[in-house]
């Protein structure tokens, strides 16, 4: 797999860490596919037994979290950058970096597109509670009041999903759940505390309530609509 992950021809012993069991990971899932990750198949790929990986990772749940956090981990650097340019120029950014990760790492995808354990009421595909928290910052920032904000979300992670989840499909992404279980080994969320993770994030928690409400009748007739609306005006050109 390269020798900045693991050096099994000048040493007998596998050199490990966090780092590269999931660099591995993300090349395993690249390859094969989600259902075809299992920390058997990637102690093969590291040169070592399974049971190794356990002083690094808590399980296959904390596993997955760990390459969740990997492909997500650009996107707040570009969101730092992005928010001093208006929310229009920010949306942009944030839509053509997670359509990055979509394509350069289409069978990964399905796993931002999830629901974060620690959070299971927030809106896939902008997976990271972290990510989720700059976004409501960012748009109550731009003078969105609190319920513009999480409407602005909610309608940018579902035209997010629907078009980036296709996109994945088409470039060879299984979009059927993960196969179960998940949890091997009593996992941690990404090795932390899911509650300290929730702290860090008051807008998350402040708008919980907005964030957890169902809307998605609504919203599926005003994209609709707003569908309708678009094909009509091309028409009458």
């Amino acid at each position: 797999m390269g020798e900045n992950i693991v050096d099994t021809e000048r040493t007998n012993t596998p050199r490990l860490s966090r780092d590269a069991i999931l660099d591995v990971a993300l090349s395993l899932i690249d390859e094969r596919g989600l259902n075809e990750l299992s920390m058997r198949h990637l102690g093969k790929a590291l040169g070592v037994e399974a049971m190794s990986l356990y002083r690094y990772v808590n399980g296959r749940e904390d596993l997955l979290e760990g390459v969740v956090d990997r492909l997500m981990g650009g996107l707040t650097d570009a969101l730092l950058v992005a928010e001093d340019n208006g929310w229009q120029r920010y949306l942009q950014v944030v839509a053509h970096e997670v359509r990055r990760i979509a394509i350069e790492h289409p069978k990964a995808f399905p796993l931002v597109a999830t629901r974060h354990p620690a959070a299971p009421w927030l809106r896939p595909p902008l997976r990271s509670v972290e990510v989720v928290e700059h976004f409501l910052t960012a748009m109550i920032g731009f003078g969105f009041d609190d319920e513009r904000a999480v409407r602005a979300y909610r309608s940018f992670s579902s035209f997010l999903l629907g078009n980036l989840l296709l996109e994945a499909a088409v470039r060879g992404a299984e979009t059927a759940p993960v196969e179960e279980p998940l949890n091997e080994g009593g996992a941690a969320i990404g090795q932390g505390d899911a509650e300290k993770e929730l702290a860090d994030t008051p807008h998350v928690q402040r708008l919980r309530g907005l964030l957890s409400r169902d809307r998605s009748e609504d919203e599926f007739e005003e994209s609709l609509e707003a569908l309708l609306d678009r094909l009509d005006r091309e028409l009458s050109q």
